[in-house]
C-alpha cells in the first residue's frame, strides 16, 4: 500500500507541475495577478507531493519490502541500516526520484523566500523550474518507475554495489545533485529574463544566491566523491578524470564563471549576453552530466549503466531545454545590450579573463570526456583520453587563473594602473617566492610540480589576506572584523583554492609508493618508515567476509601506527572491495593496502606515503565555507538590490 501512495503521489505531483508550467505564465503575460499568484502555492504543493513520494521509497526500503521490485534489486536484510537508506538512491531510478524532488526544493525555496522578486518574474522563474519538472516527472512515470512490484516477492534482495556500501557514498549524491540540480534555478532565472526582455543589475543580485548555494553543494559533492576515491577504491588517488567525475566538475567550472560574471553586471551592467549564456550552460552542462551517468554510453565506475532508450529521452530533454532557451537567447540579443565601458586593466576585464580562462578550460574537459565516443560514432575507433591529456591541456589554463585572481580582487573597477595594483601584493609576491624556494630545497630531484603548486597556492593564500587588509583602509583589527560577509567568504574561498593547489601540487611530486610482497613478521622500509606485516585473518562483517591484516608502522624505533587494511567479499553480489588504512595527518597520510595471498608464501602489499594529501580536501571545506559565509551576508538573503529594480530595467526592444 505505501508503495501504491508513493505513485499516486508522483501521478499528483506531475498533474501539479503541468499546472504551474502553463497557468502562471499564462498570468504574467496577461497581467492576471489570481494566475500569477497561483504559482507559490502549486511550487509548495509539488514539493510536497513529490517528498511524500520519496518517503515511500524509503520505507519500501527501510523494511526490505522486496515486493517493490527496485528494493529487491538494490537492497538485502543484512545491509546495515544507512545504506537501506542510502540505496534509495542508489540506483536509476531511486537517484531520479531524489533528482525531482531537489528540483522541487529548490522550486518551493524559491516560491517562499523570495519575497522581494516582482510577481510577473516570479511566476516566470517558477514556471520555467516547473517545466523542467514536468519532463523529468514524465521521464520517471514512463520510462523508470521505481515503485513497480513483482508479483512473487522474493525472500530476500540482491543487495547494493559493494562500491556503494560506504559514508563517502552515501552523502556524496545528495550534494552532488543539491549542485547540480540547483543550477536550475539560475537557468529558470536565465529564462524568465529573456522572456521579459530585461537583464539588469537587480537581476544579477538575485540570481547570484541561487547560483552561490548551487556552486557550494556541488564543491562539497565533488569533495566527497574525490574523497571516497581516494580511501575506498584503493588505488591511493583523488582525481581520475573518470567520466563521471568529469560530468560534476564541469558545471562546476561553468557556475564558478557564473558568479564571477554576475557580479559585473550588478555592479557595472556589462556582460549581460554572456551572463545570460553561462546561466543556460551551466545547467546544460548539468543535464549533459546527467546523459552521461544514464545513458550507458560510458563505462565508469560511478555510472548507473542504464539502456540506451532512457539516454534517448534524456538528450532529447538537453536538446529542448538547452536549444530553446538558447533560440530564445537569440531572439532577445538586443535587449542586452552593455551601458558602460571599461579598460582591458580593470576589475571587469580581470573578470573578463577569469571567465575565458574557466570556461575555456571547462571545454578541454569536455573535449577530452566525450571525445572517445565521438571517435566510436563517427568513425567507429577505440580511442581512450586519460590523465596525461587532461593535466597536460587543463593544467595551463588553471596556472594563470591562479596568478590573475589576487590580481582582479583589487584592481579598481573601469580603469586602472598594473603598477599601482601590484604595489599593495609586493607582500604576498614575496611570501610566495620564499615558499618556492624553501620547497625547491626540500625537494627530492628539485621537482619543478612541487614547487609551482606551492607558489601559485601560496600567492592565492597571501593575496586574500592582502585582500582583506586593504578593505580595512590600513585602519586595524577593528575595521576588519565588521567588513561585510561577502568580502569574508570571497577571500576564505580563493584562500581554500590556493590550499588545493599546494596539496595538490606537494602530494604529486613528493608521494612515495612501494608494491611489494609481504611476509609475515619481515619487516621492509619504504620512506624512512618501517612496516611489519604481523598476521592476516579472517573476520565476519554484517553482509561480508573480510581479510583483515594488522600492519605496525614505526620511525626511528618509536611506533608510529597500527593499521589494518582489508579485503571484503559480498557474498550476495560475489564482488570483492578493497579498504585501505589511511593515517591521516596535516602533512602526510600513511597509505597501506593489503591484496592477495601470493604462491610461495606472502601477500601482495602496497604502501604509499603522500605529503599533504588532507590540504586537498582542506581546501575544498575552505572553498565550501567561503561560500556559506557569502550566503550568510545579509544582503544575499535578501537581495537587496531588487527593490532598485524599476529604474535599473531595461526594457526590450
Amino acid at each position: 500500500m505505501i508503495a501504491e501512495i508513493g505513485h499516486f503521489a508522483l501521478i499528483l505531483a506531475f498533474a501539479v507541475a503541468i499546472f504551474q508550467m502553463i497557468v502562471p505564465m499564462i498570468g504574467a503575460a496577461r497581467g492576471w495577478s489570481g494566475w500569477i499568484d497561483s504559482a507559490r502555492p502549486a511550487a509548495v504543493a509539488q514539493f510536497g507531493l513529490i517528498g511524500i513520494a520519496f518517503a515511500a521509497l524509503t520505507v519500501a526500503f527501510v523494511t526490505s519490502d522486496f515486493s517493490v521490485l527496485l528494493v529487491y534489486e538494490n537492497s538485502h536484510t543484512a545491509k546495515p541500516m544507512l545504506y537501506k537508506i542510502s540505496g534509495v538512491w542508489g540506483n536509476h531510478e531511486g537517484s531520479m526520484l531524489l533528482w525531482v524532488l531537489i528540483l522541487a526544493l529548490f522550486g518551493a525555496a524559491a516560491a517562499v523566500f523570495d519575497a522581494n522578486l516582482p510577481p510577473r518574474l516570479r511566476a516566470r522563474v517558477l514556471g520555467v523550474q516547473a517545466s523542467i519538472g514536468v519532463a523529468f516527472l514524465g521521464f520517471i512515470l514512463f520510462t523508470s518507475n521505481p515503485f513497480l512490484r513483482l508479483d512473487n516477492p522474493p525472500f530476500d534482495g540482491r543487495d547494493l554495489n559493494p562500491l556503494l556500501q560506504d559514508p563517502g557514498l552515501a552523502f556524496h549524491p545528495p550534494f552532488l545533485y543539491l549542485g547540480y540540480v540547483g543550477l536550475s534555478m539560475a537557468f529558470s532565472f536565465a529564462v524568465a529574463a529573456l522572456i521579459e526582455g530585461r537583464v539588469d543589475a537587480a537581476w544579477a543580485r538575485w540570481v547570484r544566491p541561487w547560483t552561490l548555494a548551487a556552486w557550494v553543494f556541488l564543491t562539497i559533492g565533488i569533495a566527497l566523491g574525490s574523497w571516497w576515491a581516494y580511501y575506498e577504491l584503493g588505488w591511493g588517488g583523488f582525481w581520475f578524470w573518470d567520466p563521471v567525475e568529469n560530468a560534476s566538475f564541469m558545471p562546476w567550472l561553468i557556475a564558478a564563471a557564473l558568479l564571477h560574471s554576475a557580479i559585473v553586471v550588478e555592479k557595472r551592467e556589462v556582460l549581460k549576453s554572456w551572463t545570460i549564456l553561462l546561466a543556460i550552460m551551466a545547467f546544460g552542462f548539468s543535464l549533459i552530466g546527467t546523459f552521461i551517468v544514464r545513458s550507458g554510453v560510458i563505462t565508469s565506475v560511478h555510472s548507473f549503466a542504464s539502456d540506451p532508450e532512457r539516454g534517448v529521452f534524456i538528450l532529447a530533454i538537453l536538446g529542448v531545454f538547452v536549444g530553446g532557451a538558447l533560440v530564445l537567447y537569440a531572439m532577445r540579443a538586443g535587449a542586452m545590450q552593455a551601458r558602460g565601458a571599461f579598460s582591458p586593466i580593470s576589475r571587469e576585464g580581470a573578470l573578463v579573463l577569469n571567465n575565458i580562462l574557466l570556461a575555456v578550460s571547462a571545454f578541454v574537459v569536455f573535449i577530452g570526456t566525450m571525445w572517445p565516443l565521438i571517435a566510436e560514432m563517427l568513425w567507429d575507433r577505440k580511442l581512450s583520453v586519460g590523465a596525461p591529456f587532461f593535466e597536460k591541456a587543463f593544467t595551463p589554463f588553471m596556472v594563470v587563473l591562479a596568478l590573475v585572481l589576487p590580481l582582479g580582487a583589487i584592481i579598481p573597477w573601469k580603469r586602472g594602473k598594473l603598477s599601482r595594483v601590484l604595489a599593495p601584493l609586493r607582500g604576498a609576491l614575496a611570501c610566495a617566492c620564499a615558499v618556492m624556494a624553501l620547497v625547491f630545497a626540500v625537494s627530492t630531484g628539485h621537482s619543478a610540480l612541487a614547487v609551482i603548486g606551492a607558489g601559485l597556492g601560496s600567492w592565492l593564500i597571501a593575496g586574500s589576506a592582502t585582500d582583506l587588509w586593504l578593505r580595512t583602509g590600513n585602519s586595524g583589527l577593528s575595521r576588519l572584523a565588521r567588513l561585510p560577509r561577502a568580502d569574508w567568504g570571497k577571500a576564505v574561498a580563493h584562500a581554500g583554492l590556493g590550499v588545493t593547489f599546494i596539496g595538490v601540487g606537494l602530494l604529486m611530486a613528493w608521494q612515495v609508493e612501494d608494491i611489494r610482497v609481504a611476509r609475515i613478521g619481515e619487516p621492509f622500509e619504504v620512506a624512512g618508515y618501517r612496516i611489519t606485516l604481523e598476521k592476516v585473518e579472517e573476520r565476519p562483517g554484517p553482509n561480508y567476509d573480510a581479510t583483515v591484516a594488522t600492519m605496525r608502522v614505526s620511525r626511528d624505533g618509536r611506533e608510529v601506527a597500527l593499521l589494518h587494511p582489508e579485503k571484503r567479499v559480498y557474498p550476495v553480489q560475489a564482488m570483492p572491495t578493497t579498504e585501505a588504512a589511511i593515517q591521516n595527518g596535516l602533512f602526510r597520510d600513511l597509505y597501506l593496502v593489503i591484496g592477495d595471498p601470493q604462491q610461495g608464501g606472502g601477500w601482495a602489499v602496497r604502501s604509499y606515503i603522500k605529503p599533504f594529501a588532507s590540504w586537498i580536501w582542506l581546501g575544498c571545506g575552505l572553498m565550501a565555507l567561503g561560500g556559506l559565509i557569502s550566503l550568510s551576508d545579509r544582503r544575499y538573503r535578501v537581495a537587496a538590490g531588487a527593490r532598485k529594480a524599476p529604474a535599473l530595467a531595461q526594457p526590450a526592444e
